[in-house]
């Protein structure tokens, strides 16, 4: 695949896709991105004058935009990345989460049914549709319930696990009703290098470089499982080359970690990296037990035998990959230039 139109490119996600693939592949990128508070730019700064690589701001819901965006750039896939991700925003304000994730994947699976019945036979038969989504419209697992399958039922708790799981059940509707060439995948928590500040690994390094306090929402026992942001990417990528239309796919590290361990490792990581900003008692002194998150879950689990059955298999070590983020964001926010960074 040679053309690729990626939404929400500018993002923590999809800028790690991007990056990935001008490096590993020799496809030529669009990035359709608004450029909403989370979007971060500077992330691709470096591929600014590409000629793989062009920029287009826009919003997801201009149905015009978007047929004219795909009658010019032809893709042979499309990634859909663009999305309001922050539980908490959806939480004190769900109407633009229903607005982007809902509105805006309709607007697009619109424009590109219309758009693709324009093509050819063998374009339609080439092209892909991906939609990225996340582990938590399965809900909570539980402490020991079993991870969740592709075909698990649903039980989102956030509005934005059900605006996510109301935009995979449209991409589902188009490929039943329409045939319309759409996979889905659910990534458990992704991590790395320009994940907007407001997600719990930045939060806990800038507050601890700051010498501010850490929160932790409750008892710190709810469990995540981490996939570094690149390993992400290879998933993605392994997807268009050969999954299958109208199925859905997992993506997992297995690397499960309750939130007070996570923030524990950091805390220790940030002491031999940055010990000049340790309070007497190490930065993890400063972690303050604050008012858990109404509804909040209290452990994601998923398989991925079907995605590592495709040969996708995680690369990045969780404790390694942890210390690369570390690394990255001690750069980050002391002002060091992304081209300095490590």
């Amino acid at each position: 695949m040679k053309k690729i139109l990626i939404t929400g490119g500018c993002g923590f996600v999809g800028s790690a896709l991007i990056r990935w693939l001008l490096a590993h592949t020799e496809a030529r990128i669009t990035n359709l991105d608004a450029l909403t508070y989370a979007a971060q730019p500077a992330a691709l700064a470096d591929h600014d004058g590409s000629d793989r690589y062009r920029f287009v701001q826009g919003d997801l819901t201009d149905a015009p935009l978007l047929g004219r965006l795909l009658a010019e750039t032809q893709p042979e896939a499309l990634i859909h990345l663009a999305a309001e991700t922050h539980v908490d925003r959806s939480i004190d304000g769900p109407a633009a989460f229903m607005h982007s994730n809902l509105q805006g994947t309709f607007t697009l699976l619109e424009a590109t049914r219309q758009w693709l019945a324009s093509q050819s036979r063998a374009a339609r038969a080439g092209f892909r549709l991906l939609q990225v989504s996340t582990d938590e419209v399965y809900g909570d697992r539980g402490e020991h319930g079993a991870p969740a399958h592709e075909e698990a039922p649903w039980r989102t708790s956030s509005p934005y696990a059900a605006s996510k799981a109301g935009a995979d059940h449209l991409a589902d509707a188009w490929y039943r009703t329409w045939g319309l060439p759409v996979m889905v995948s659910h990534s458990s928590n992704n991590y790395g290098p320009w994940q907007y500040p407001e997600k719990l690994i930045p939060v806990v390094i800038r507050q601890a470089l700051a010498g501010q306090p850490i929160p932790l929402y409750g008892d710190g026992q709810q469990v995540r499982d981490w996939l570094h942001v690149d390993d992400h990417a290879r998933a993605l990528w392994c997807l268009l080359q050969q999954g299958e239309p109208g199925q859905h796919y997992n993506i997992s590290a297995q690397a499960p970690l309750a939130n007070a361990d996570l923030v524990q490792r950091l805390c220790a990581l940030l002491d031999q990296a940055s010990p000049q900003t340790a309070p007497p008692g190490g930065h993890a002194s400063l972690i303050l037990p604050v008012a858990d998150r109404p509804g909040h879950d209290r452990r994601y689990a998923i398989t991925s035998d079907r995605i590592q059955a495709l040969g996708w298999q995680p690369h990045v070590p969780l404790q390694q990959g942890l210390k690369d983020t570390v690394a990255f964001y001690l750069a980050y926010f002391r002002g060091v230039p992304s081209h300095a960074r490590s």
